[in-house]
């Protein structure tokens, strides 16, 4: 049956076009349909800098985007039962919406994420700027596309440093026979086996307890982690040695992000990324010539409880090692087959391009 208007013409092309329409509608609809709370992952609490970095961005969603996006931040990996190791997947899926995340935690998933852990690679907070902001960054915001994660900005746990309650660490032999705690990654087991130690895997709570009975000598992690855990309660010897670095990635399920409307989009990722530049300047403060403790007090109006972190260590009573470049190149010498075995799993293209950017 043809549909003609009162002149006799056919009104077929404008019924088919609202039609169309209207099966449309329902889709459309849909799309933009929002939560009433959307739950964001992360692997520590609240009162450490990275825990502090997803709080603010909890609140800059909501601000932002005028209460349409309210986040649930879920800490201490409470949503995954302590795995961590499996946010990737879980946001991926969409069981999760959201994680602030470190990418150890996520290498495991994607495993170009590992460029960050190579031994006495990257050592400055200038060579890591320009690997997150350079062809490296892309590549790896490119990767987590692939799997169905946003990638939203770039936050940060910090340069790791090791500390233990035996002796100074200078030299590659000092680690001999040493139990010391890593995170479950395993590029970090080969690190440590490799200086001569004995790593040893577990959960910060049983680290904790194996410190006070002596039965783990040492541990590594950021100042971020150290400064709250008050770790000179059990060790009383650090070593600044910038060995490897520990990024944190803000990221979204990617289906759900594309179903948000421009300005939604737009507001949250104005909130990731203020919130990241916050929490950045959390876990430098008092470790880059004063620049960060700036930009908290001018861009933030905050003011660190610790702002000189090397002098709270040495107030209770640790004491600090910082090694030469000497000293640095040989634990980067005594780590190369490290490099060996995992710069082939990060991918041959994705190191060239590490180094293209730190040589920019």
């Amino acid at each position: 049956m043809q549909i003609l208007n009162p002149r006799g013409s056919r009104l077929f092309p404008v019924f088919s076009l609202v039609l169309a329409v209207s099966l449309l509608l329902p889709v459309f609809s849909r799309a933009a349909e929002l939560k009433e709370e959307y739950k964001l992952t992360l692997n520590v609490g609240p009162s450490y800098y990275w825990g502090m970095g997803a709080t603010r961005f909890v609140e800059l969603v909501k601000e932002k985007t005028k209460g349409k996006i309210n986040i649930k931040p879920y800490y201490s990996s409470t949503l995954l039962k302590g795995a961590q190791l499996k946010s990737p997947q879980m946001v991926a899926k969409g069981v999760i919406d959201c994680a602030y995340e470190s990418t150890i935690n996520s290498s495991t998933v994607i495993p170009e994420m590992n460029v960050f852990s190579l031994p006495f690679f990257i050592n400055t907070y200038e060579n890591l700027d320009k690997l997150e902001n350079g062809k490296t960054g892309e590549a790896i915001f490119a990767a987590m596309d692939k799997i169905g994660l946003k990638g939203l900005a770039w936050a940060e746990n910090g340069f790791r440093q090791v500390t233990n309650s035996k002796h100074v660490i200078e030299e590659p032999s000092d680690l001999n026979g040493l139990r010391i705690r890593v995170v479950g990654s395993p590029v970090f087991i080969d690190i440590f086996r490799q200086l001569g130690a004995d790593p040893v895997n577990m959960n910060w709570d049983n680290a904790v307890a194996a410190f006070q009975q002596n039965v783990v000598d040492g541990q590594e992690n950021p100042v971020g982690i150290l400064v709250p855990s008050k770790i000179w309660q059990y060790h009383k010897f650090i070593t600044f040695w910038n060995y490897l670095v520990d990024p944190v990635i803000i990221y979204w399920n990617k289906e759900q992000w594309e179903a948000f409307s421009p300005d939604i989009q737009k507001a949250v990722l104005e909130a990731a990324q203020e919130s990241a530049r916050f929490e950045k300047a959390l876990c430098r403060a008092g470790m880059d010539g004063g620049k960060s403790i700036m930009i908290l007090r001018n861009e933030f109006n905050y003011t660190m409880e610790f702002p000189d972190p090397l002098k709270l260590f040495k107030e209770n009573g640790m004491t600090v090692t910082f090694l030469t470049d000497a000293q640095i190149k040989a634990f980067r010498e005594a780590t190369r087959p490290v490099y060996e075995k995992w710069v082939p799993q990060i991918g041959q293209e994705l190191y060239d391009k590490a180094l293209a950017d730190m040589q920019r």
